[in-house]
């Protein structure tokens, strides 16, 4: 790339990851770093005082996800590029934050030399997907009837009676299963809705039409 250097925020809650986007990014002479953060809020209030060029943002943050932060970046800071790094590879996920603007979506086993390409790409105007999302969009258009195979039919038993309040001890009864297999249905679907909280996991459940 020919012109000024491309100014970049990055935002991941692992501090490995994030030093290793540091030295990655600053061996390039084409970026410059002007910070590496942690939280979705860090964020926010660092855009306050200095908006870069490129935001490249972890999908799963504490506190304001990586979906939320997209959303207030494109609403607030149009000029500023959003790009997710993510681990995520299910559609439902990958749909979401397509759909707040973002202008490239890696995921994180992405190679050295693709991350900086799909950076460049981004900031002339293209935006830039992985090819295995690709694959799975173009799998997930083809494909319609799996559109809400996000979770399984027993996952999807489950959540109806936590929409419905049910403690672990009675969804347990109803289902004929232990509290302990309900806990761990449990933790995959907020794992795989990508929620931390009820009333985030019964929004997206709603969203999603998965209830």
């Amino acid at each position: 790339m020919k012109g000024k250097r491309v100014k970049v925020v990055l935002v991941d809650d692992h501090r490995i990851v994030l030093d290793g986007l540091v030295s990655l990014l600053e061996s390039d002479a084409d970026f410059i770093i002007l910070a590496a953060l942690g939280s979705g809020e860090e964020v926010l209030e660092f855009f306050k005082q200095e908006q870069p060029d490129i935001l490249l943002t972890d999908y799963s943050l504490p506190g304001i996800s990586g979906l939320e932060l997209a959303r207030a970046i494109k609403r607030d800071y149009p000029k500023t590029k959003v790009v997710a790094l993510s681990m995520h590879d299910e559609a439902h996920l990958v749909k979401n934050i397509l759909k707040e603007g973002v202008d490239g979506y890696l995921l994180k086993n992405i190679q050295q030399f693709e991350l900086k390409n799909a950076l460049k790409q981004v900031m002339m105007g293209m935006p830039y997907v992985s090819p295995e999302i690709t694959k799975l969009l173009m799998h997930d258009l083809n494909n319609p009837a799996e559109e809400n195979s996000l979770l399984t039919d027993r996952e999807r038993d489950i959540l109806r009676l936590i929409a419905k309040e049910c403690s672990n001890k009675q969804i347990a009864e109803k289902l004929f299963i232990s509290e302990r297999t309900v806990e761990t249905h449990r933790k995959n679907i907020f794992r795989k809705t990508n929620t931390t909280s009820l009333v985030g996991l019964i929004k997206f459940a709603f969203a999603n039409n998965l209830i």
